[in-house]
């Protein structure tokens, strides 16, 4: 069956054509487009913007809570009826699936289990007072677990804990400088130092407004960023699924090196955990597919995760797999909270490094699942507030034994697909978090930690689906994919913090480098109309006789200043500074050699153009040196009898131009830059015109003029 698909084509009739040839093009007149007048620069004005802002009075206290805390708002206008079961049933069910993460990203973390319970309790209540978002789900994320845990790991070492010995080794530090504490009280003193700083980073970004450092985060590399610290998590995991003991290996190559261990102990694997994890992994991966598959008619996903968990706890418990088969398990878990207490802030200064990409994955995160999701529902999302909300989220949490958290996104998914409508959700899951600390807790003393390294296994496969897309990225775009592999593979290989700044600089000089080299092409007409394209591109594009487009598709400054000019001189044909050179030996008067004879050696080069139009159109911004080069070009082309000028100008590098002397020479202000090519296309045809009668003008004088002379000439003879 053939397409039912038309294609229009302008094909202009022989008739049409040849009537618009004949009638004279009308004469060009310069558009003057009057500004408005910018506001200057004013202390006055300044300091009253100042004093209007910082007025302390009931009103402005009361706007500067509203805006602190949006719960205050939101929560006078809930609609009980209408919003609280579906907040009941999304918060009950991300509180389940949060028990067994709770517990398995504590591990990967560095962390006890306890501490991951009590993160997954007190973020979320702070989120819930201070966030814009109503849909997003705060919590220990993998990719922050994997970033804390090998902080964590290296101030353990500094501090002489061996972290890679069974048996628990105190050394000579303290909490807070009076308190000797074993390795597990460390660690967390470590962790929550690192919370604290976290969330000082992010208030900060939120007060000073400085989320546009999110904007350098693309996307191709965050998925990147995500992948690689998957597989990084899976490989740290290992030893938990497998059962065995292996060395650590940190920095440059730690991964190939772990898995070359891994495959070297294998052999000794604990054949109850292999079991154990093979089961457990046989019943996970395919409900979850399930789950993901039938989202949309599922009311709510089928909690496999909880189910193998309990199961796994009770056979572990029955038949006692860790006398038995010395399987390792999570050991006695307090119920209860522990005292309030200041991070250890010797620490700070060690980790003051270790919290910034930390801080910048956890905003970024969270800011674009805010967006994605505000977006989806309709309702505005101040990113600076969201970025507040989570500093504080991770700051005062650090107070009660908490580590940093985020916006996480397979349960912020979870939560929006099952009736979410407000962060009520949130709170209901702090309670269901809440029954597990003061009760359920200590039920989990037999779970096997292999079955928590295959929770935080299958809640990768997120980031390892990427692998399936990266065809249709590479299609789309072949840079985002390299700017894909080498986040992934630097992350992976190197680490992951240096990864993610090898990332973000691979990513900047892709950008330097497509300005710096950026495509250039000379334009034409496209029959007839008042339309220009590029000519190597589209097919019937007509050249405009004496007249050459040149369009450069970026800003120009200083770093793409030679490449401006290569491209130029190649795509005219014609290199000023040599053409001149040429017309001037061309007319040197011969000094041994006649005429005839030097005109022979040096021909006169034939220049094929009048006029030069540079489209300006892509050019965002030119700096100081882009100017001096656009000088340059016009004098340089103007001593060889070539004009240059510009169009499609926006009102920035306009006033550059003004401001430099652009116009110096020239009798009509309007001349500074056209609004649009086909302006500049026709001034610079009226003048080829104009030049064409001068010329015809002056021959006929000569004519007229020669027969006298001859006559003159006769005469004298």
């Amino acid at each position: 069956m053939e397409n039912d698909t038309t294609t229009l084509k302008y094909e202009p009739n022989n008739d049409m054509q040849s009537s618009a040839l004949s009638q004279p093009s009308p004469p060009y007149v310069p558009v003057k487009l009057e500004e408005y007048e910018t506001p200057g620069f004013s202390v006055k004005k300044l300091l009253k913007k100042v004093e209007k802002n910082c007025k302390c009075n009931q009103r402005s206290v009361l706007n500067f809570f509203l805006k602190l805390f949006p719960a205050i708002e939101w929560l006078s206008h809930y609609r009980i009826k209408e919003y609280l079961l579906g907040d009941i049933i999304s918060g009950l069910l991300v509180g389940i699936v949060a028990i067994p993460q709770s517990i398995s990203y504590a591990l990967l973390a560095s962390q006890d289990p306890i501490y991951g319970l009590y993160t997954n309790f007190f973020c979320p209540i702070i989120y819930f007072a201070m966030a814009t978002s109503r849909h997003v789900c705060v919590g220990s994320f993998g990719v922050l677990c994997l970033m804390i845990g090998e902080s964590v790991n290296r101030q353990l070492r500094l501090a002489g804990y061996e972290t890679d010995s069974a048996t628990v080794v105190i050394a000579n530090a303290t909490l807070n400088g009076t308190v000797f504490c074993d390795k597990g009280c460390y660690a967390i003193s470590v962790a929550t130092a690192l919370a604290f700083l976290v969330g000082i980073y992010q208030i900060l970004l939120g007060v000073f407004q400085l989320g546009f450092i999110s904007v350098y985060l693309s996307e191709p590399l965050l998925s990147g960023f995500v992948t690689g610290s998957s597989l990084t998590i899976i490989t740290s995991q290992m030893n938990l699924v497998l059962g065995i003991k292996i060395p650590r290996h940190d920095g440059v190559g730690s991964l190939v090196l772990t898995w070359i261990d891994i495959f070297r102990y294998i052999g000794k694997a604990n054949i109850c955990d292999l079991v154990t994890s093979l089961v457990s992994l046989a019943l996970m991966v395919p409900v979850k597919e399930i789950n993901s598959y039938y989202r949309d008619k599922m009311k709510a996903p089928f909690p496999i995760e909880l189910l193998v968990v309990i199961a796994a706890t009770l056979l572990s418990h029955f038949f006692d797999f860790n006398k038995k088969y010395k399987s390792k398990i999570c050991g006695a878990i307090p119920t209860g909270f522990k005292q309030p207490a200041l991070p250890d802030l010797g620490l700070l200064s060690n980790l003051a490094l270790d919290a910034i990409p930390i801080a910048i994955i956890g905003f970024a995160m969270t800011v674009s699942l805010a967006e994605i999701f505000g977006k989806k529902h309709g309702y505005p999302v101040r990113a600076n507030q969201e970025m507040i909300a989570i500093g504080m989220g991770n700051l005062i949490p650090a107070f009660f034994s908490c580590f940093a958290t985020s916006g996480a996104l397979t349960k912020t998914l979870l939560k929006e697909s099952t009736g979410c409508q407000t962060q009520i959700s949130s709170l209901i899951s702090s309670v269901v978090m809440l029954l597990v600390l003061l009760w359920i807790a200590p039920l989990f003393y037999s779970l096997q930690t292999c079955v928590l390294g295959v929770v935080t296994i299958v809640n990768l496969r997120g980031g390892l689906r990427t692998f399936a897309d990266i065809p249709k990225m590479w299609r789309i775009s072949k840079v985002d994919t390299v700017v894909w592999w080498v986040t992934m593979l630097s992350s992976l290989l190197i680490s992951t913090e240096l990864g993610l700044l090898v990332g973000v600089c691979f990513a900047l000089l892709c950008i330097i480098f497509r300005t710096q080299r950026p495509r250039a092409t000379l334009l034409g007409r496209v029959n007839n109309l008042e339309i220009y394209e590029d000519q190597f591109t589209y097919k019937r594009i007509n050249s405009i006789a004496n007249i050459k487009i040149f369009r450069f598709d970026t800003s120009l400054y200083y770093a793409n200043k030679e490449y401006f000019k290569s491209s130029l001189f190649q795509k005219t044909g014609i290199q000023p500074s040599l053409v001149a050179a040429m017309q001037k030996k061309a007319k040197a008067k011969p000094s041994k050699k006649s005429t005839m004879e030097v005109s022979a050696d040096v021909p006169a080069p034939v220049i094929d153009i009048c006029t030069l139009i540079i489209d300006c159109g892509a050019m965002q911004f030119i700096d100081s040196v882009g100017l001096s080069v656009l000088k340059e070009i016009r004098q340089d082309y103007g001593k060889i009898g070539v004009q240059v000028l510009l169009a499609n100008c926006n009102p920035s590098t306009r006033h550059l131009l003004q401001a430099s002397g652009w116009l110096t020479g020239m009798e009509d202000s309007g001349l500074l830059s056209f609004h649009s090519i086909h302006a500049a296309v026709k001034f610079a045809e009226q003048q080829n015109q104009s030049q064409k009668k001068d010329n015809e003008v002056a021959k006929e004088t000569f004519l007229s003029e020669e027969p006298q002379n001859v006559l003159v000439d006769s005469s004298l003879e």
